[in-house]
């Protein structure tokens, strides 16, 4: 797994997150947008390499991941990160959308506000503290247009943020409903790796040298306007 410490930043510039992704997954910062889209030409080219008659297809991915992209901003994303792990030649798809919720949303007002609208808990992330986390499955618009019979697992966690009137939500999401167990707990895991760190932490000497060898450090934000 790799180290991303959150990079587009408000004003104010406190109450950065840092997040460990699984190796293989694809981050695309959401703002600002011409950031967005390079990020999302890089993954094109990336995925294309050595393919050069398919253009159609190549345009056709393109448009489609600035689509998930640009509806991630009118969600309040931050950044998308897309799964590019497999087992055994198989790819595992999945998703994770980071976004602020401009309301203040303790995680036990949570937990009575989402229930009924799926499997939900009151959890504690060791670094982040208390947080609401539900799982629920959904039939998407794409699951329905490629007439597959299985639905979208989806795993969310409504984090409240240290001293603001926020939230950040970590949106995870998998088609692979026959293994969604397995992919559930990898959420779990990614999302068990949420902190908070001060603006001020940056300045140490050394900091981004705490990552491993296949590891990349990157700064983000967790609170760019969306």
């Amino acid at each position: 797994m790799r180290q991303t410490v959150p990079a587009d930043r408000t004003t104010d510039g406190e109450n950065v997150f840092g997040l460990i992704t699984p190796e293989d997954w694809y981050r695309i910062p959401l703002q600002p947008a011409e950031q967005r889209e390079a990020s999302v030409s890089a993954l094109i080219k990336r995925q294309f390499t050595g393919v050069d008659d398919q253009p159609v297809l190549r345009r056709q991915a393109e448009e489609q991941l600035l689509g998930a992209a640009k509806a991630g901003v009118q969600q309040g994303g931050v950044v998308l990160y897309l799964s590019f792990l497999e087992a055994a030649g198989i790819p595992l798809s999945a998703s994770l959308l980071i976004s602020r919720v401009h309301q203040r949303f303790d995680s036990l007002d949570a937990v009575s506000a989402l229930r009924g609208k799926g499997e939900t808990s009151h959890v504690r992330l060791p670094a982040a503290g208390r947080a609401a986390r539900r799982r629920r499955s959904e039939r998407t618009r794409e699951a329905r247009r490629l007439g597959t019979e299985f639905e979208d697992t989806i795993v969310e966690y409504f984090v409240p943020v240290p001293d603001r009137d926020e939230v950040l939500m970590l949106t995870f999401s998998t088609p692979l409903e026959p293994i969604a167990d397995a992919m559930a707990e990898l959420f779990d895991a990614v999302a068990g790796t949420l902190s908070w760190q001060k603006k001020a932490a940056e300045t140490q000497p050394g900091l981004a040298d705490q990552t491993t060898q296949t590891s990349r450090t990157t700064q983000e934000s967790r609170g760019q306007q969306g």
